[in-house]
């Protein structure tokens, strides 16, 4: 769920944690999806028959799909100014992956709001702490410092 507030509030929200995202599967059509857009065929995420033989048991997505979700996931608990133009991936900091993510398990996002600044008037930079959680899983997948710039009219 979306909170809109007033754009000179954002820097109120530094040290706030957000709500965490709703859960979303990792099927394994997904993970083909994201092969055939990055060409990146490696046998742990497409052979489902192979990657059994490996340590993970089967078929894991890829690092940099859970990271590219972050932009669905983040949005669906996101604070938002008003007047919000547009919202601008800017950057990721500190991007760790900690622990694959098995087709067939879910994830979410949690935020933490670490820094906001207003770069030039009605652009804002705000920094957010995400971790990317595995549903029954008590290592994340994923621990990064991700940059968004909202833009206000």
């Amino acid at each position: 769920m979306t909170e809109t507030i007033k754009a000179e509030d954002l820097p109120g929200l530094v040290g706030r944690e957000l709500e965490p995202s709703p859960w979303l599967e990792i099927t394994q059509e997904r993970v083909n999806q994201f092969a055939e857009a990055t060409n990146d065929f490696q046998f742990i995420h497409v052979d489902p028959e192979k990657a059994a033989q490996t340590p993970f048991g089967g078929p894991i997505a890829h690092g940099f799909l859970s990271l590219s979700l972050l932009s669905y996931l983040n949005a669906q608990s996101a604070i938002v100014p008003e007047n919000l133009v547009m919202g601008i991936n800017y950057g990721s900091d500190k991007v760790r992956y900690l622990m694959p993510v098995r087709v067939g398990k879910r994830i979410r996002s949690k935020q933490k709001v670490l820094e906001v600044s207003e770069k030039n008037p009605g652009q804002w930079l705000i920094k957010n702490a995400v971790t990317v959680e595995i549903e029954g899983e008590e290592t994340p997948a994923l621990v990064a410092e991700i940059l968004s710039m909202m833009v206000v009219a």
